[in-house]
């Protein structure tokens, strides 16, 4: 018996319908034709397996204590799902049965460890082949039915999904125990989720949050003057030129080459004023611009979240239901840009669906030049799966709602734009030197709009008067500068980020690197999460009380603020965890050790456990503040200052659970008792510093009921046991 195992039932059902028949419907299967050519075709309804709680390693893991952490499984488990467990059940019957499995799992990482992980869990003999299913349109599935590759091909894929899932679990489920477990000894409830992606993500949100709040606006002035040729035979149409700085002005520039000095701006403007000048630089062209390529999911996600505000989970949702219910585009969960050349010869049929599917794109269908071939077709840029593009079917299955036709639409001109003529932009630039100083004017304008007139313009009313071309000077020529003006600007903030600009950055995650050496070696398309799992990660975020929306922006809570600035670098920024990505990459590839890859990561696990808890980053403390309020000498919960009957003093937050005061004199006492608590191994209870006749040491504050003491080091506790009962 051959057996296909899809990821989905949908595609268990695409896969049935392209082979012979008469098809039998059970509960879980549907076998295929009769005879030795007989198929049964099951599938799997996402993950059937996940990874086996802490618990299923050691009992002791069940209950969250910081004396267990880092949890290091010797052998890894997975645990059938519950929910799933009856389509499991048929699975394994089947597998047992079967002379020949062919994985159809979705043609990414996720997709192949799905199968393969259930395929692996039973055992099985038989001979194990892939296909590759992009497109659920009947021509194309039994395209690929007709293509099978030996599974073993794939099995880096497969390594490097498992590489992912288990780095997760490791750096997930440790770090969210220890600091969940460390705010508690501050009084804080509720779990403090700290994830290998998810962590990274938000802590770009609130540095960005921080860095507007903390915004001090910064006047800069900006110069410019107008300038006429003086030759009579020459062009004498004026124009208006800026201010170049050089390098003798960079004292009075900021990072971003703005003038900040108003006397300088001043000098420059009234140096320059009717004083004659030449043409240093004089330059025109005519510059084509080849169509965009198609989708990607991030790029559908950004542009869509752009021009129609949806998030990006609700893209994804959109996309999925376009390419599983309608069949209507190729596989959306896709990393890649361009197209099989053999797709190309399928141009005719998808141009006359989009007609009829989308018919306000029907006169676009009808100019589609079908003879061009851009760059998008080429088989060495496409791997497991290829650019979302429309299929070939000519009508969705029943209406489709208003975000599946945006969707759709915008899907659909990106293809078509790829049979549209190129983009023509008028350019030109004119560099001017008066004395010492350099002035450029350039001119832009789109002289022929080509495959621009598909694109979806944001706000189709505000439309920018059109500049007056620059007068066409040559190179050496004398101009005059007729007047100069200066006028003062102010710095901006940066803006909060919105589903598209997080996706972005995500995507693009190279430019919030902070290391220069890191940012050198990694590609811009390195980045945080996958095409798959972006959307899901933000939703996440909202979900746990990081993020929330304030209209079309996406800001951090204070929950977040306070995890993010306890966190070391390390762990809030994305530097290291774009480099695991990129190690994922490599061992795709072949190129990486997964066993290599999760040992380094149990050793950064380790050095994060032997942090002191809860204590906050030196780096995200604003600049101004004043030294950190102390905390309560009974629980260790922090402290504010009060008003009272002999003046003013500390009392604890959780008055009138606790009583505990200090006198505003000592706030740093020897004791250690300001200081954020760190827990006692043994019992949890706050740790104290005491003085023994032997010099300072740490004690349990629940002594005499627990006797654990560490050794001291500079006022911190040492995590080596001194003693314990």
């Amino acid at each position: 018996m051959h057996l296909y195992i899809a990821e989905k039932p949908s595609l268990g059902r695409a896969i049935a319908a392209a082979l012979p028949g008469p098809h039998q419907k059970g509960q879980g299967w549907i076998r295929c034709g009769n005879g030795e050519n007989a198929a049964t075709v099951s599938w799997c309804i996402g993950h059937l397996l996940e990874p086996a709680e802490p618990a299923r390693y050691n009992p002791a893991w069940k209950k969250w204590r910081q004396d267990d952490l880092p949890m290091f499984p010797e052998k890894w488990e997975l645990m059938p799902k519950d929910s799933v467990r009856q389509q499991l059940n048929v699975l394994e019957s089947l597998i047992r049965q079967a002379d020949t499995i062919i994985h159809a799992g979705d043609p990414d990482r996720e997709g192949q460890l799905l199968v393969d992980e259930v395929i692996r869990y039973f055992g099985t003999s038989a001979p194990v082949h892939r296909i590759l299913i992009n497109d659920l349109t009947p021509a194309a599935v039994a395209r690929a039915i007709q293509s099978p590759r030996d599974n073993r091909d794939f099995r880096r894929l497969s390594h490097s999904a498992l590489a992912r899932q288990r780095a997760d679990w490791l750096y997930g489920i440790n770090l969210t125990r220890f600091y969940t477990l460390s705010y508690q000894q501050q009084g804080e409830q509720g779990v403090y989720s700290v994830g290998r992606v998810q962590t990274p993500v938000l802590g770009l949100v609130v540095e960005r949050d921080n860095t507007i709040e903390n915004f001090q606006p910064r006047p800069y002035y900006r110069i410019e003057a107008r300038f006429k040729a003086q030759e009579e035979e020459a062009d004498q149409q004026s124009f208006t030129a800026r201010w170049q700085p050089s390098e003798q002005f960079q004292d009075y520039l900021d990072d971003e080459n703005r003038l900040l000095s108003r006397e300088m701006a001043t000098q420059i403007a009234e140096s320059v004023q009717s004083r004659p000048g030449t043409v240093t630089e004089s330059r025109f062209r005519d510059r084509p611009e080849a169509p965009p390529l198609p989708f990607s999911l991030s790029a559908l996600q950004i542009e869509a979240g752009r021009l129609f505000r949806m998030g990006a989970k609700d893209v994804l949702d959109t996309a999925q239901n376009l390419y599983e219910r309608h069949q209507l585009i190729t596989y959306p969960r896709s990393d890649c840009r361009y197209l099989p050349e053999g797709h190309y010869d399928q141009r005719e049929q998808i141009v006359r669906a989009i007609g009829r599917v989308a018919p306000n794109l029907e006169k676009a269908c009808q100019d589609a030049d079908l003879t061009r071939k851009t760059a998008v077709w080429n088989d060495k840029q496409v791997d497991a799966h290829h650019a979302i593009i429309p299929t070939n079917r000519p009508s969705a299955n029943g209406k489709l709602s208003t975000a599946e036709e945006k969707i759709y639409g915008l899907i659909s001109r990106y293809y078509l734009m790829q049979f549209a003529a190129d983009a023509i932009h008028r350019e030109g630039k004119l560099t001017v030197r008066v004395a010492e100083h350099q002035f450029r004017a350039t001119e832009t304008a789109i002289l022929a709009p080509g495959w621009k007139a598909l694109e979806l313009k944001l706000r189709e009313a505000r439309k920018e008067p059109e500049k007056t071309p620059l007068p066409r000077l040559e190179k050496g020529e004398p101009v005059f500068c007729e007047d100069s003006s200066l006028t003062e600007r102010k710095t901006q903030p940066p803006q909060h980020f919105t589903d598209a600009t997080l996706l972005s950055a995500m995507t693009n995650i190279a430019r919030f690197v902070t290391d220069t050496e890191l940012r050198k070696t990694l590609r811009e398309t390195d980045g945080l999460g996958t095409e798959a799992t972006r959307a899901a990660i933000i939703e996440t975020l909202f979900k746990r009380d990081y993020l929330y929306r304030d209209s079309r922006q996406i800001r951090a809570t204070d929950k977040a603020k306070a995890l993010i600035g306890s966190l070391p670098e390390s762990v809030s920024k994305p530097d290291r965890t774009a480099v695991w990505e990129a190690n994922l990459e490599s061992i795709r590839r072949g190129e990486g050790d997964p066993r290599a890859f999760l040992e380094k990561l149990k050793e950064e696990v380790r050095s994060f456990m032997q942090r002191p808890q809860g204590q906050p980053n030196q780096g995200t403390k604003q600049s101004g503040t004043a030294s950190p309020e102390p905390h309560c000498p009974k629980c260790r919960a922090p402290m504010l200052e009060r008003d009272g009957k002999f003046g003013r003093f500390y009392a604890c937050t959780r008055y009138p659970d606790c009583r505990g005061t200090r006198p505003l004199e000592e706030a740093n006492p020897q004791d250690g008792t300001s200081q954020m608590p760190v827990p006692c191994p043994h019992c949890f209870s706050p740790l104290v510093r005491r003085k023994g006749k032997k010099g300072w040491f740490w004690g349990c504050s629940n002594f005499p009921g627990c006797r654990q003491t560490l050794d001291d080091d500079n006022g911190k506790p040492v995590i080596h046991l001194r003693k314990s009962t």
